[in-house]
């Protein structure tokens, strides 16, 4: 019997599930997903905010399709040291990209390493409990933080600092992350951005939910807000900067009453350095004004007193294959990097988009194998066990996760959904049971 070609995708966050599934309605493909973690989803379970649940809600779609016939998980293997990229393509007909950009953008200034400056990536991964960043330690024993961005992550990042014990009680919050915030002594938060509000990309759900923080008060200087929308935007994005724009502004007439946390929104602020000595102290910024639709420094230096600086910058992809990457994308045309070997997500296109953008992504390259390959050629997942056993990793698979899911599920506190294994070791160990 001919059977359709054989498909391997790495990494098993949205984009590669959302090729998987996209796949599965093309060919009758042997599709196999690899991660470098033992648990698959990615940015579902490590990139979400922990008090958003709905969001991470699409895990079960994706369990769907790593339930079918046709798909396997191994997780615990990483490309580029436990198996090369060349091996898999030498076994597989097709090999897709799905690695994401999980580093963060450097912001490039004067004391940008001091010892109190995170990327978001980190200081997102450690309140969720990435193992990667569980021991980050931040510095949240500091009255005053400053996170640099003007998007959707930067809007997570101050809600997370901003909320009680009592509002995250229904996350996933690791007791850790959430003991170290609930007794930190902050006082103001400030969310700068180099731009202007019109062009801030915030989502208006996540903007409004600023407004109902029980304990912070958001803030904003109505000065800063325009009241017509210059530039050349579509309808649809008129629409949604109007929206935005109308939440800001209703933050003004909010009254602090009893709150003790105060998030101040500044605008046309560009970072220039940071201060300390051996820590963060304090960052400067210069006021910046738009000129014809161009950014332009006044000459007026800000200077913000505080300890900790997360920056939400954008990021980059994680270094990890001999490709050709520029501005944080792999070299592609609409997906296809070369013969047999396609890129979907965030190494495709760049870090923008929610996650149901992936989507997309996956439809174009199941239609590109579709139409390049007619039938398998390489044995793929046979070959792929064979080379797992030959160098003795631990891969586990789909049913190994399961087990840590229902392992985290029976050991959280109700409301939580779940208390998070922060460790591989601990994973690898619930699979043994």
């Amino acid at each position: 019997m001919i059977k359709d070609p054989s498909v391997v995708i790495i990494g098993s966050g949205p984009s590669g599930f959302y090729a998987a599934e996209s796949i599965t309605k093309k060919l009758n493909s042997d599709i196999d997903i690899i991660d470098r973690l033992p648990i698959p989803f990615g940015l579902i379970r490590g990139g979400v905010a922990p008090d958003h649940q709905t969001t991470k809600k699409i895990s079960l779609f994706f369990t769907k399709t790593a339930k079918k016939d046709q798909i396997r998980f191994f997780g615990n293997i990483e490309i580029g040291k436990d198996i090369l990229i060349e091996e898999l393509r030498d076994i597989y007909d097709v090999v897709i990209l799905a690695i994401g950009s999980e580093l963060d953008n450097k912001l490039e200034i004067e004391g940008s390493n001091l010892k109190g400056v995170h990327g978001s990536a980190e200081f997102v991964g450690w309140y969720n409990g990435h193992p990667d960043y569980v021991n980050l330690d931040p510095n949240l024993n500091t009255n005053n933080v400053v996170v640099i961005g003007n998007g959707n992550v930067a809007i997570d990042i101050v809600r997370v600092l901003s909320k009680t014990s009592e509002e995250m009680t229904e996350s996933d919050i690791p007791e850790y992350a959430l003991n170290t915030l609930i007794q930190s002594p902050i006082k103001n938060i400030h969310i700068v951005g180099r731009r202007g509000p019109v062009e801030a990309k915030f989502t208006n759900v996540e903007l409004r939910e600023l407004g109902n923080l029980k304990n912070c008060v958001p803030n904003i200087n109505n000065a800063n807000l325009p009241n017509k929308i210059d530039g050349d935007f579509s309808d649809r994005d008129k629409r949604l900067i109007k929206k935005n724009l109308e939440t800001l502004k209703s933050f003004s007439s909010l009254e602090k009453q009893n709150k003790e946390k105060e998030l101040n929104f500044i605008f046309f602020h560009k970072p220039i350095e940071i201060i300390g000595d051996n820590k963060v102290e304090s960052i400067k910024f210069e006021k910046i004004k738009l000129e014809n639709s161009q950014l332009k420094g006044t000459g007026e230096i800000v200077k913000i007193d505080c300890g900790l600086v997360i920056t939400a910058i954008g990021y980059q992809p994680r270094n990890i294959l001999d490709l050709k990457i520029s501005n944080g994308i792999v070299e592609n045309k609409n997906g296809r990097i070369d013969a047999g070997f396609y890129a979907v997500g965030w190494i495709r296109r760049g870090p923008t988009g929610v996650i149901g953008t992936n989507k997309v992504d996956g439809e174009l390259v199941a239609e590109l194998i579709s139409k390049e390959f007619k039938n398998q050629s390489k044995k793929g997942r046979i070959s792929l066990v064979d080379i797992i056993k030959s160098k003795n990793l631990e891969a586990t698979s789909f049913e190994d996760w399961e087990k840590i899911d229902s392992y985290e599920k029976k050991k959280a506190k109700e409301p939580a959904p779940r208390k998070k294994i922060l460790s591989i070791k601990e994973m690898l160990n619930i699979c043994k049971i």
